[in-house]
């Protein structure tokens, strides 16, 4: 009878093995089908963004025949700007944000804590703005990342230059920037933003103002950062890209559409040069005057950029416009008041003047240079 038993026992682990394997070959289907349908729509995405100019102009053409406006006249430039540029900025913003969401699905909010926890605070000054490029915040996420990062063992100063990088330096605002531009322009905005986050939080940092942190902040009790998280397969990660697409472009696409009908504004009816009077180089006052209007606004990189492509385009100098853009991006007043929750008054007008004077120092550099 044992070697029946045996042999049973032998049968049964075929089975097993030969379910396993028929598991392991249904779990590799649907990345099959992902990897598929995700070239696909990368050749679409491609073939439509190479054609876009050509397709653009026939369909201005069109509208304007229908309409009856001139395509040289101001309504008619206008009108060509926003057609043009809507889908162009809307594609690129899309592709960066599935890519991104990729990229984000290994760098979760705990495994940035866990990097962040017990460094040098120069060298987490360094790491703190490079992870700040590639991973989730915003003003709404503000207070519970600041308490994550602080309750955990992160110093202040790299902790802010976190809070600086993210917004200011993230990927959306570089590939867009990219797109529009050209590298040179991309690059230059990155270096500025990075260099601005790193010397501000070790600034911050120098200054000892902990004490200015809300008392509340300090009764919260450091909690454990969790247990090491299974690794996601790459059907999960393919699928937070596609999550991260619907989530951020479904939110972000009316301020898009509104940066750029403003941006369609300056372009079609400013005259050319008329914004070198009050944003070009000569006027020694424009780039803390640009800081000063960019503070107060409200927008992500995506609605801001199209503004920035037209003001550059009306005469308006490079270093002006890129604090301009700095400002609203990181400076926000709605951010601003969001902190409020965490910081006190003093630690936030710190953090304003020197992230403020980094802006200024950068206007004025690439107006002298470029």
């Amino acid at each position: 009878m044992e070697p029946i038993n045996e042999k049973k026992s032998c049968c049964g682990s075929d089975q097993d093995g030969l379910s396993l394997s028929k598991t392991a070959s249904e779990g590799q289907k649907p990345l099959a089908l992902y990897l598929a349908g995700s070239s696909i729509l990368l050749v679409a995405w491609w073939f439509l963004y190479t054609n876009l100019l050509p397709m653009a102009e026939f369909i201005t053409e069109v509208f304007a025949r229908i309409a009856g406006f001139a395509l040289q006249g101001h309504l008619g430039r206008a009108i060509s700007f926003f057609i043009y540029e809507t889908p162009k900025v809307l594609m690129l913003l899309t592709l960066v944000v599935f890519g991104v969401g990729i990229v984000r699905s290994f760098f979760t909010p705990e495994r940035t804590r866990a990097i962040l926890a017990g460094k040098r605070e120069s060298v987490g000054n360094v790491l703190a703005a490079l992870l700040g490029t590639v991973t989730p915040f915003c003003s709404c996420s503000a207070v519970p990342l600041f308490l994550g990062f602080v309750t955990t063992g992160v110093p202040l100063g790299v902790t802010f230059s976190f809070l600086i990088a993210a917004p200011m330096v993230n990927e959306i605002a570089v590939v867009l920037l990219y797109g529009l531009f050209g590298w040179k322009v991309a690059a230059i905005y990155t270096g500025t933003g990075l260099a601005i986050a790193m010397i501000a939080g070790w600034t911050i940092g120098r200054l000892k103002m902990e004490k200015y942190l809300e008392d509340w902040v300090f009764q919260i009790q450091a909690g454990s950062l969790g247990s090491e998280e299974e690794p996601l397969k790459w059907v999960d990660r393919i699928r937070q890209g596609g999550e991260a697409v619907r989530d951020i472009v479904g939110k972000v696409w009316p301020y898009v559409m509104l940066g750029i009908a403003v941006g369609a504004g300056i372009h079609g009816y400013v005259p050319e040069g008329f914004m070198a009077s009050f944003m070009g180089k000569s006027a020694w006052w424009s780039v803390p005057l640009s800081v000063l209007i960019g503070i107060p606004m409200y927008s992500n990189a995506a609605g801001i950029i199209p503004i920035v492509q037209a003001l550059l385009g009306k005469g308006a100098a490079l270093g002006t416009v890129l604090a301009f853009m700095m400002s609203v991006i990181a400076l926000s007043l709605p951010e601003m008041i969001i902190l409020r929750k965490v910081l006190k008054p003093q630690l936030i007008a710190v953090f304003i003047g020197v992230v403020g004077t980094g802006i200024l120092l950068v206007g004025y550099i690439f107006n002298f240079l470029f």
